[in-house]
């Protein structure tokens, strides 16, 4: 039987119990991983430093350098997009912060190795892989991927030794995002446009001597169906020595649509249709360079026995916003061909649960599924039973490659938001403090070995008029970073 003073002691000890994980709760760090150090991760980290107390956030990134697609996939000619980079640096330099660069998943840690050592894991690793159009004939030399294209003139470690061959007239770019209108802006623009811009040297040398006069960007569906943004539209109809010409049957009819279509995809029409009366005015000019928007059309063979030299297109018609084939083919020269049919994310971990068809993490609001539900009730809604505890992913990993940096800011603020509700309510239980990840043994690249290397390359930019030259092997980039 227990006495009046045993309740009361036990009572007491209880007492000090709650108290003892409150404060633990309270005082212990709450330690989170982000793997991936570009646009995703950074916005990530801003808005969780911001309104999570007590937090410090570690970002592994596989190259020594930061940002990701900022760096490698804006084009050079858009700087006013790589002032995001600005934000981010004030992001790194906070003392809760720390960079890691030089650091692979499933190569320098895995990610039960993470989930052990940190509180939460937030996957932002991106999507650094191309889909193919799987037609035939699609390995043949000069059949190349936007993203390779772009990879190698923004100085990626890695596509430095593509030097596609720009020695024929025209090239085809086989979809319509603003990736590929990026690639024909930069074939089209010249030199001459481009040599105060980050472009690397090696690109800038190659593009000096193209001889790609004529630029077809095709797509499966129509006008009104096309990925490309106005801004897009506009830099190429004000691209000097170069025409935009239309084939006047994919803009038929677009003049009836305009009353019921929304505003920005209104906008963007009329200025189609702007452009094309200006075409017909003016006639067909046959100087300079040339750029034609083609729709309705989807390939399926390329031309060659060594190396493309046509494509095979079929005639589409549109159903319920759909791309349908018919019976009507159509081949149109080409002499190098740039696929842009959008990227896909691959799987790092073994352990991670990943959709392979799809290209991404299957998610929910950032929080990732696990492969088999828990629960007695396989549509249970309980989160320890359908989640991956303490698991998220956010960016094109989570959502596939959509939308443009201020959709990858949306979408990684929201599943930010979405860790730190999770530590307020416990979902994320703080039991113990975490060490964070060992790096002992590797060769980390810190935020003072990134800030060593921005120096040289602005350094070396500066002799040459440009903001940057960007420095491209990783062994340089890892001396630069170590004071050598």
């Amino acid at each position: 039987m227990i006495t009046k003073a045993g309740f009361a002691k036990i009572w007491q000890l209880s007492r000090q119990g709650v108290r003892f994980a409150s404060t633990l709760n309270d005082t212990t760090p709450k330690r989170i991983c982000i793997v991936g150090a570009g646009p995703a991760g950074f916005y990530a980290a801003q808005y969780i430093l911001k309104h999570l107390d007590n937090s410090q956030i570690d970002i592994l990134e596989r190259l020594p350098v930061p940002f990701g697609l900022v760096r490698f996939g804006v084009a050079p000619d858009h700087p006013e997009v790589k002032n995001v980079i600005n934000t981010f640096t004030k992001t790194a330099e906070n003392p809760r912060l720390r960079f890691l660069g030089n650091l692979s998943l499933g190569k320098d840690f895995t990610l039960d190795e993470l989930r052990d050592r940190y509180h939460a894991v937030l996957l932002t690793y991106g999507a650094d892989k191309d889909r193919k159009l799987n037609i035939p004939n699609e390995s043949v030399t000069n059949v190349l991927s936007a993203r390779e294209f772009v990879a190698w003139y923004n100085g990626l470690p890695g596509f430095e030794h593509l030097n596609p061959d720009l020695s024929g007239n025209t090239l085809t770019l086989l979809g319509q995002g603003n990736v590929a209108v990026d690639v024909a802006r930069i074939v089209l623009s010249g030199p001459d446009l481009l040599k105060s811009t980050d472009i690397t040297e090696y690109a800038l040398e190659t593009l000096s001597r193209s001889n790609i006069k004529k630029v077809l960007l095709v797509g499966r569906r129509g006008p009104l169906q096309a990925a490309f943004t106005i801004k897009e539209l506009r830099e190429m109809l004000k691209l000097p020595n170069c025409t935009t010409t239309w084939r006047p049957n994919d803009l038929q009819d677009l003049d009836e649509a305009l009353p019921s279509l929304p505003r920005p995809r209104k906008r963007i029409t009329e200025l189609m249709i702007k452009s094309l009366t200006e075409q017909t005015a003016n006639k067909d000019c046959t100087e300079g360079n040339k750029f034609l928007p083609l729709f309705f059309r989807s390939p399926v063979k390329i031309i060659g026995t060594n190396r493309v030299e046509a494509i095979e297109y079929t005639v589409n018609k549109l159903a319920d916003n759909q791309a349908v084939s018919t019976d009507e083919r159509e081949v149109i020269p080409t002499d190098l061909v740039c696929r842009s049919i959008g990227y896909k994310s691959v799987n790092m971990d073994a352990s991670l649960n990943f959709d392979d068809r799809k290209g991404c993490v299957p998610n929910v609001a950032g929080r990732v599924l696990k492969r088999t539900l828990t629960g007695s009730d396989q549509t249970i809604d309980d989160i320890e039973d359908k989640y991956e505890n303490g698991l998220y992913a956010s960016g094109w990993l989570a959502t596939g490659p959509t939308g443009v940096i201020l959709t990858t800011m949306n979408n990684s603020f929201g599943v930010a938001d979405l860790i730190c509700r999770d530590f307020k309510n416990n979902v994320i239980r703080i039991k113990e403090a975490k060490p964070g990840l060992d790096t002992s043994g590797k060769r980390v690249v810190s935020w003072m070995g990134w800030k060593a290397i921005d120096a040289e390359e602005c350094r070396r930019g500066a002799t040459k008029g440009k903001p940057r030259e960007k420095i491209v092997k990783v062994d340089e980039m890892l001396n630069i970073a170590d004071g050598k």
